[in-house]
């Protein structure tokens, strides 16, 4: 690296990915490919994040459910024997949580638990990237956790409103409570009023919060 006229010392690596390299992204992807192989051998359908985190999934019908979450558990085993150009998986952060994803009324109490190795995992309900899942996808929690959120930003506004101008308590309500309502609002399409209800009073309450004159935007479905 080279700063004004001066240089850095230089390093060789043998592994790993230097970090902060404009050719990060490429390399990395080279550096964990083999990982990908593993997920596509045992047929199970997966994510990679930037630092590696991995999220995968299996699916299958009620009455085949227990054999196909053997799968998960001979994955992971495969992943963690894996040492393609020294990577090493991390085996106290293997698992963080599982979400299982069916209508209530198909679970009984012994589907409710999924044994990963010598761990027996129970299901939770989870954010992931900022969404928050149920078990039936109703949305509702994330639904209610974001009106919350967006209602404990505007009455912060509404404390300072009067000290500040209408155009930048505008801007505020866009960039704290209107950007919070469309990250991810592709995810509540088709979904009942009254579980989208929570969110179309909390618009009511920006348009008042921020002085603008008009009755209600109703939400698009």
């Amino acid at each position: 690296m080279h700063i004004n006229s001066t240089s850095s010392d230089v390093f060789y690596l043998d592994c790993g990915v230097p970090q902060g390299s404009v050719l990060d992204p490429k390399i990395f992807i080279t550096y964990t490919e083999d990982i990908d192989d593993i997920f596509d051998t045992h047929n199970v359908q997966h994510h990679s994040f930037a630092d590696n985190d991995t999220q995968m999934y299996v699916g299958s019908i009620r009455s085949q459910v227990h054999t196909v979450t053997s799968r998960p558990s001979e994955c992971i085993a495969d992943v963690t024997d894996c040492r393609s150009r020294r990577l090493q998986l991390n085996g106290t952060n293997v698992v963080r949580y599982i979400i299982l994803v069916a209508p209530y009324r198909h679970w009984s109490p012994f589907d409710k638990s999924l044994a990963l190795g010598d761990v027996n995992l129970q299901p939770v309900e989870s954010r992931n990237l900022g969404v928050y899942f149920d078990s039936e996808l109703s949305m509702k929690a994330h639904v209610s956790k974001t009106a919350q959120v967006c209602f404990f930003q505007l009455r912060r506004l509404r404390q300072i409103r009067h000290l500040l101008g209408r155009d930048v308590i505008s801007n505020l309500v866009a960039a704290l409570v209107f950007s919070r309502l469309d990250y991810g609002n592709a995810l509540l399409a088709g979904l009942p009023h009254t579980t989208l209800a929570p969110l179309q009073q909390v618009i009511n309450a920006a348009l008042i919060t921020t002085l603008i004159k008009d009755d209600s935007i109703v939400m698009g479905h």
